[in-house]
């Protein structure tokens, strides 16, 4: 076996090690609440107590494994890394083959609603002429790719590892989609190998909210852009808590991540759940796949190392990458926050959808929509 094979994988948990955090969580320590205040002071006390007991007495690890070993997963190692990722083909063999990216706090299991219809159309009442292999790694760091054990895992790193994963799958022409940081991701493959991708298709585009720089991008844009990359800056300011603690201080927040799991549900809650549930009017995520992802980072001990990716990419932060000529999709679902003249600085954006439906983590919030958007923007650009 050389390092460029690719091994068949299977989740198996052992036992004690379930036995040993449904222990952590029954002896977690609360800390007080003030009265009143809902999640306005973080996540509500209220809510994660129901959530904690849930976890402890309804949620069924073994059930979310079975499900996840349905699906084909693989590990190889890559630019020295131990990467894993499922890999669905589509019975039609014509197939476009298509690499997802999830982005923090998740896991290629934010994917299983959406692997069949975009593998198999034809079986899900659509056009098999829009169907896709799909792969779908595990960011480096992250659960089963985690954890990583040198520096330097940044955005551009992550990418030339995706070439080489699809080049050794045999693939030469393939799309790229993520969300989140996968939204980074995915371009940078464009940028890697322009020759490869035929096309990006992103949501939930962070990068492309705010202005870079020291403000020459905000009097470039149209009034109603400004507006809004300044409005989005504003709600940034109180929001970054998490990201600011993961890219600059990676390490400290580990110890306390690692040693709780009560905790760090609570920490990957700041996104899932990052505004009072009752009132945002998003599509609320189901919380079996909050707590699969939340059990994999547990299981694996890799919240410490999924959040060194803020720590990586940090010196990008505020920056335009070079621009990329490949074409570029943006969807953007309710409370997405891309800016179209930010977006055009840096991706040659050939479409562009507003959605009034989902949220943040659209393959959870709005799998349809997503899953229309992705086949309506490769059936354009084409294989």
């Amino acid at each position: 076996m050389t390092e460029t094979t690719i091994v068949p994988f299977h989740i198996d948990i052992p036992q004690a090690d379930l036995d040993e955090l449904n222990d952590r969580l029954g002896r977690t320590r609360w800390p007080d609440a003030l009265p009143g205040v809902g999640w306005s002071y973080g996540v509500d006390k209220d809510y994660l107590i129901d959530l904690v007991e849930y976890w402890r007495t309804g949620y069924s690890w073994r059930e979310r494994e079975a499900e996840l070993n349905k699906v084909p997963q693989f590990t190889t190692t890559i630019d020295g890394q131990h990467v894993h990722f499922l890999h669905v083909r589509s019975p039609e063999p014509d197939a476009t083959p298509l690499i997802l990216t999830h982005g923090w706090p998740s896991t290629p299991a934010d994917f299983l609603d959406i692997l069949g219809p975009l593998t198999d159309p034809r079986a899900h009442g659509g056009d098999p002429a829009d169907a896709f292999h799909i792969v779908a790694p595990s960011v480096p760091g992250f659960g089963f790719s985690g954890p990583t054990r040198d520096t330097g895992w940044d955005v551009p790193r992550i990418a030339r590892a995706w070439a080489e994963l699809m080049r050794r799958l045999g693939y030469e022409r393939y799309g790229a989609q993520g969300g989140d940081y996968g939204s980074a991701v995915s371009p940078a493959l464009g940028r890697v190998a322009p020759e490869n991708v035929v096309g990006v298709h992103v949501n939930a585009l962070a990068s492309a909210a705010t202005a870079a720089g020291s403000g020459h991008e905000l009097a470039d844009l149209s009034e109603a852009d400004r507006a809004k990359a300044i409005a989005n800056q504003m709600w940034w300011y109180g929001h970054c808590g998490y990201a600011t603690e993961m890219s600059t201080r990676p390490q400290t927040i580990a110890y306390a991540l690692n040693d709780s799991p009560t905790g760090q549900l609570a920490w990957n809650l700041e996104w899932f759940v990052d505004w009072d549930p009752t009132t945002s009017g998003h599509a609320p995520i189901d919380r079996d796949i909050i707590l699969t992802n939340v059990t994999t980072y547990w299981l694996t001990g890799t919240a410490g190392s999924a959040a060194r990716l803020y720590r990586e990419s940090g010196s990008t932060w505020g920056s335009r990458p070079a621009p990329s000529g490949v074409p570029t999709a943006v969807a953007n679902f309710r409370g997405d926050r891309a800016v179209r003249g930010l977006a055009e600085r840096a991706d040659t954006v050939v479409r562009w959808t507003e959605y009034p439906v989902g949220g943040h983590f659209a393959a959870l919030q709005a799998p349809a929509e997503l899953v229309t958007d992705i086949r309506e923007f490769f059936r354009s650009v084409g294989s």
